[in-house]
């Protein structure tokens, strides 16, 4: 196998060499659980890669959200250009789960937008854990949410070779039965084509546009190739290949016919259950609904919701946890779960959530029992299911403390600068306080921030300041993304001196100029105080060797108290440790762009993806379908009239005029 090797131009430094070999040396000697509590800016993610070169094991790596998981999955790529790094996040671009409101006897059916892009992500992270050991993969925690079973997947595999004899209609059956299509005029992600002694398989796991060319001779395979779809040219001969399966469920046809069985005779039971507590129409709604899926099931092999039948089909025992992208990992792997003060609640959260809205679907007749058992794992089965984890946060909370058996601290900052000072003030006279500093700040063209706990709070304390004549702005969740990241340039650039808002912890703000945080109400008890809260948003001043935070407080309260005395320990570890080194601590300098344009192009690139898979996959009679692509359309047209691409804008207009002659608008 393959070796995990970091490429990189920087060695370890600072105190990342000690968190690198503790942690790894712990992993080795089979710690169940430990503790990275490395502080923001000391290099976490790189110490994370060095201790997957050390252990030599698979890796999963959980964030809490897209946009955080997105940003690791590019670093890592570029840490392991040499291995098998995956990506893997919900694939929805929009989710409507099904639900029935009682009060209002109101049914919403499943409505999504399947993001295909994200789909063969998810589809080429198991395809590598099948085929290799050096594989990481960067995951949301949908990760714990069912998914179809390893060993079926697996054991539904199809290896081809060059030599072997070859039935064509077996061949082409064993593909249907994995979910590939047939079309032999257009090859597509998930399709196959047969021409004669010619076939050609485009699994949707596969990174780039390539496919498989399986050339016979009557039934003997003579050649196997590799070939780009787009092209047609060659990428490589092969002597042999295996093609998994087109989609995570799925199930040979005799373990299909078994499960409809299990469901007829659950629907029997609990058709006879309602029936007794005088539900008559809940039962011979289930009735109805739960005959036509058990027909499609045994005509097409597929039915709409295929997922609440998940239980029986895998002939799991009633309330037995589901299969997840953890159960294709070897039993050896290792679990890193970033910010896991936020990670590690959500996974806890997610099992009551789904199941409470199950209930309803269950009681009123809309599904069987075994809905419950397509679920997200519960976090006792999540712990059951790890090897050894290891938790990466700031400010561990204390389950995690007390659970690892080593927190290993990780204070210095390869840039020498440390933690900021700390001060509590009195909430009496902190407008005039706060003008006072933010003014100082100005004349050293520097930048301030201020926190509040409200929406109102912060316009109203914004249109106090103006009239102040000092420049200011605030954000909250009204928002969007592409006037947050604008805001946040303006700030970095001189153009407003202070920015209000209620959360400014948001991943990915990175604001060198700020010198000065004001918390106003820091004693108030709740989670926008809590002391993991007010150690991040100190956090957000240590970019800059002035950093200054004063918290305005009528008392001092338990989480002040702990966040003030965490800050002091970290920052007489980090002056002992320049002091010691001869390091002078100096503001970071980053082009305004290296730090918040990536979250505009990510955004664009997105949108271009999600534009390009419309343009080859939306069905033009589908009104809906026609409607959304005529939408994004319209939306890339007036991005380019707006960056004065005329021509493309142009053209643009022709193709969504084009549409609405030829199918409607």
């Amino acid at each position: 196998m393959k070796k995990f090797e970091v490429v990189s131009p920087f060695e370890p430094s600072g105190d990342q060499g000690q968190a690198i070999e503790k942690l790894a040396e712990g992993f080795l000697r089979g710690d169940k659980f430990q503790t990275l509590k490395g502080v923001t800016g000391s290099g976490k993610t790189f110490t994370m890669a060095k201790i997957i070169e050390k252990v030599q094991r698979p890796t999963l790596i959980i964030s809490h959200n897209k946009t955080l998981s997105a940003q690791l999955y590019r670093e890592f790529k570029s840490f392991f250009p040499n291995n098998a790094v995956e990506y893997f996040v919900s694939y929805y671009d929009y989710y409507q789960p099904e639900a029935y409101v009682a009060a209002r006897d109101l049914y919403i059916e499943k409505d999504c937008d399947i993001n295909r892009e994200i789909d063969q992500m998810r589809l080429a992270a198991t395809y590598s854990l099948m085929e290799r050991r050096d594989v990481i993969v960067v995951a949301t925690v949908s990760c714990i949410y069912g998914l179809g079973m390893p060993d079926v997947y697996k054991g539904m595999r199809v290896h081809v070779e060059v030599g072997q004899t070859l039935d064509i209609k077996k061949f082409a059956n064993s593909l249907i039965s994995m979910q590939y299509n047939r079309n032999d005029n257009v090859l597509e992600r998930g399709n196959f084509r047969i021409k004669g002694d010619v076939i050609e398989v485009f699994p949707p796991y596969m990174e780039t546009d390539e496919a498989y060319r399986i050339l016979l001779d009557w039934e003997e395979v003579v050649r196997i190739q590799r070939f780009n779809v787009l092209d047609r040219s060659v990428a490589g001969e092969l002597e042999e290949t295996v093609l998994y399966p087109a989609k995570h469920f799925v199930v040979p046809q005799d373990k299909l016919i078994e499960a409809t069985n299990r469901i007829q005779v659950e629907l029997d039971e609990r058709v006879e259950e309602l029936r007794a507590a005088g539900k008559m129409l809940e039962a011979e709604r289930l009735k109805t609904r739960t005959t036509y899926d058990i027909e499609m099931l045994r005509e097409m092999g597929t039915c709409p919701g295929i997922e609440n039948y998940s239980g029986p089909i895998s002939g799991r025992a009633r309330g037995e946890p589901p299969a997840t992208l953890l159960h294709y990992f070897p039993d050896d792997f290792l679990c890193m779960i970033d910010e896991a003060h936020v990670s590690v609640p959500q996974i806890g959260a997610m099992y009551e959530g789904d199941r409470s809205r199950k209930q309803n679907l269950i009681d009123f007749g809309f599904r069987l029992p075994s809905a419950f058992d397509n679920r997200p794992l519960k976090k006792a089965e999540f712990d059951a299911k790890m090897n050894q984890i290891i938790y990466v946060t700031a400010t561990p909370r204390p389950e995690e403390i007390k659970q690892s058996t080593q927190v290993v601290e990780q204070l210095i900052r390869p840039t020498g600068l440390l933690d900021p000072i700390v001060e509590i003030r009195p909430s009496e006279g902190q407008m005039e306080d706060i003008y006072k500093e933010v003014r100082e700040r100005i004349e050293r063209h520097e930048r301030s921030l201020i926190l509040t706990l409200t929406k109102k709070m912060a316009e109203d304390l914004t249109q106090y300041l103006t009239e102040l004549k000092l420049k200011v702005k605030y954000i909250h969740s009204e928002i969007d993304t592409f006037e947050r990241v604008e805001i946040l340039k303006s700030l970095r650039t001189g153009e407003i001196d202070v920015l209000i808002g209620i959360n400014l912890l948001r991943e990915g703000i990175d604001l060198p100029e700020v010198s000065f945080i004001a918390i106003l109400d820091a004693d108030k008890i709740g989670f926008l105080r809590s002391e993991t809260s007010l150690i991040q948003i100190i956090g957000r001043a240590a970019r800059n060797a002035e950093g200054k935070v004063v918290m305005y407080a009528d008392h001092m309260s338990p989480a002040m108290e702990a966040a003030v005395k965490e800050t002091k320990h970290r920052r007489e570890v980090q002056e002992a440790y320049n002091k010691e080194h001869g390091i002078t601590p100096k503001t970071i300098s980053k082009a305004v762009e290296d730090i918040l344009i990536h979250e505009k192009q990510d955004a664009d690139a997105n949108a271009s993806i999600q534009l390009e898979v419309l343009k080859k996959e939306a069905n033009l009679f589908n009104p809906k379908e026609r409607h959304k692509l005529i939408k994004a359309l319209t939306a890339e047209m007036s991005a380019c009239a707006d960056r004065m691409e005329y021509e493309q804008a142009a053209a643009l207009r022709d193709q969504i005029r084009d549409i609405e002659a030829q199918y409607g608008k």
